[in-house]
């Protein structure tokens, strides 16, 4: 059996790699430079999407406003891996890390996919209270990622 690491203190930095923001995921990336998640919502239907789409993948309504809403950042983990290796050169030395698919607790079934914090990997389960956290990895580009919740915290 191998041996893991407790659990990842630090944080991914520095990143090889970085997203290239456009005019769809522009106001995405701005909410987490000012440390805020937000999440493109539907004006028809008033449904979250993420990641975001040029149309309602909920009401289908391609003629419906589409914005950004902030939310609180706060959900529960729904799924979770430890990712062992990486071809990837800038992330290969932090190998292994928790990435978590989150249910954000604004809508059932809203999901954001990001690393883990702060969490023994023995600690990581279904059901785990999280809450988000902000990384700067460029001028431009600020990382949301979750460590568990802590008590009293409002997001």
């Amino acid at each position: 059996m191998v041996s893991r690491p407790s659990g990842r203190k630090e944080t991914m930095a520095p990143y090889g790699v970085l997203p290239l923001p456009d005019e769809l995921t522009e106001p995405y990336w701005e909410a987490t430079r000012r440390g805020v998640l937000a999440i493109q919502r539907c004006g028809t239907c008033l449904r979250f999407q993420h990641p975001p789409v040029y149309f309602c993948t909920d009401c289908h309504d391609e003629d419906a406003e589409l914005a950004f809403a902030d939310v609180s950042g706060r959900g529960t983990v729904y799924s979770y891996y430890i990712h062992e290796d990486s071809d990837i050169r800038a992330f290969g030395e932090k190998t292994p890390y928790p990435v978590v698919m989150v249910e954000l607790e604004e809508q059932p079934g809203l999901f954001v996919l990001a690393n883990l914090l702060d969490c023994d990997y023995g600690e990581i389960a279904a059901g785990l209270p999280v809450e988000v956290v902000f990384e700067r990895a460029s001028e431009e580009i600020v990382f949301p990622q979750f460590r568990p919740a802590r008590a009293g915290s409002t997001g």
